[in-house]
This record gives structure tokens, sequence and C-alpha cells, in this order.
């Protein structure tokens, strides 16, 4: 899943949340810029967008906190 497709599908999904482009490694959630619930959101938009199940177990808002630690996440835990 690791591919740079996956890279630029995980970046647009990020730029729609965000309301603009971040760099891959720019906190998102840490850095306020998203809270909680679009953290949901941002799941659910990746799940779609990606066609794979995120399940939510285990999971942390830390986890989404940028493009380079999604990509780390999807890998772990998507199916």
């Amino acid at each position: 899943m690791g591919t740079n497709a996956t890279r630029c599908l995980v970046r647009d999904v990020v730029t729609e949340m965000v309301g603009h482009c971040v760099r891959d490694s720019e906190p998102i959630v840490s850095s306020g810029l998203i809270d909680s619930l679009t953290v949901v959101k941002l799941i659910a938009r990746l799940e779609q967008t990606l066609h794979v199940a995120i399940p939510p177990a285990n999971l942390q808002p830390d986890d989404f906190d940028n493009v380079d630690l999604i990509l780390e996440t999807l890998e772990r835990v998507a199916r």
C-alpha cells in the first residue's frame, strides 16, 4: 500500500480535510489544523478513497498526525 499513488491519494484527502496543502511530515492533529471529529471524517474519507477498511481498535489521533504517519498506520491496520 505504500506506493507513490497511495501517498498522493492520502495527500489529497489530507488537503481536503485541512483546506490547504501540507508537507508529508507537517503535523495536522497536534498542531490543531484538524480536531478529533475531523480525524473521524479523515478516516472515513481514506476508507472511501483507498477502498480499505481501517478498524478503529487501537488507533489514536496521533496515528493520523501527518501524511507519513497515516501511510504507516494504513500499512499496519488497513484491510
